[in-house]
């Protein structure tokens, strides 16, 4: 079997040492793996509860001494989370790194369908991924495809710089499941792009996501006091999200359209 990034993985037929370096990457594993072969959790991890009683293994930087000494038979984290020269030396090392890359919901339920293969455990997946599909289909119906008539929706990861969830991100495809559209419709290198405040003139977004009206118009409007001429400004359509849901492929993705259905149909 090979990962999503191709990396070809050779594991035993049922792992009994397994931890994760992204905070999306455990909860998946906390779903469907027996919990007691989680070995270890990372600093962000927060979901669920009986993670914080997991000893802690650093990711950023990525301490491999801890690591190595935990012995695992699989390391599993997410593309852009860990870095191409701590893939090289894990596999070095003789760690079996899993790589999962996601662009759609459809790809997150994949890859939790992919490690419950990986774990023994593609009964606990199915049955988990089955009742995923099934709360979709009745939050949203069909998949729906923007129209012109669909909320354009900025997110913003960061108010100052200004950084945004881009068009090849996750949450394109959750928008527009919750029936609007990412208001940033350029592709650029970076997933999450620093943006000017002309180019979001331009955009002239509906919705705003990353914080709630009263906090962002006393800092992020005050900085960037043009943007108040934006339709999310002008009918006081800005929210703050759960930052773990959105920021979290994982079994929580559902979730995180219902969240964003409810504030875009506000």
């Amino acid at each position: 079997m090979h990962d999503d990034l191709g990396h070809a993985l050779t594991l035993p037929a049922q792992p009994r040492r397994v931890l994760a370096l992204a905070p999306s990457m455990t909860e998946i594993l906390y779903a469907v793996a027996d919990t007691a072969t989680i070995i270890a959790r990372v600093p962000q991890d927060n979901y669920p509860a009986a993670v914080l009683r997991k000893p802690v293994v650093s990711n950023y930087p990525l301490d491999m001494e801890k690591l190595v000494l935990l012995h695992p038979d699989v390391v599993f984290t997410i593309e852009g989370i860990t870095s191409v020269d701590d893939a090289q030396r894990l596999q070095e090392l003789g760690i079996p790194g899993c790589f999962q890359r996601y662009r759609t919901v459809a790809d997150v339920l994949r890859g939790i369908d992919d490690v419950g293969r990986l774990l023994g455990r593609p009964a606990q997946a199915k049955h988990l991924t089955d009742s995923l599909k099934q709360s979709l289909r009745a939050l949203v119906g069909a998949a729906l495809q923007p129209s012109a008539g669909s909320a354009k929706v900025l997110a913003i990861t960061w108010p100052d710089p200004f950084y945004s969830y881009g068009q090849n991100t996750l949450f394109t495809d959750e928008i527009r499941l919750a029936g609007g559209q990412n208001a940033v419709t350029e592709t650029f290198p970076q997933p999450y792009p620093a943006l000017t405040r002309e180019y979001v003139l331009k955009l002239n977004p509906d919705v705003l996501l990353g914080g709630s009206f009263e906090k962002l118009d006393s800092t992020f409007f005050k900085n960037y006091s043009e943007l108040r001429r934006t339709n999310a400004y002008r009918r006081r359509r800005v929210y703050p999200i759960t930052g773990d849901l959105l920021e979290r492929p994982g079994p929580r993705v559902v979730e995180s359209v219902r969240e964003l259905q409810a504030l875009i149909k506000n």
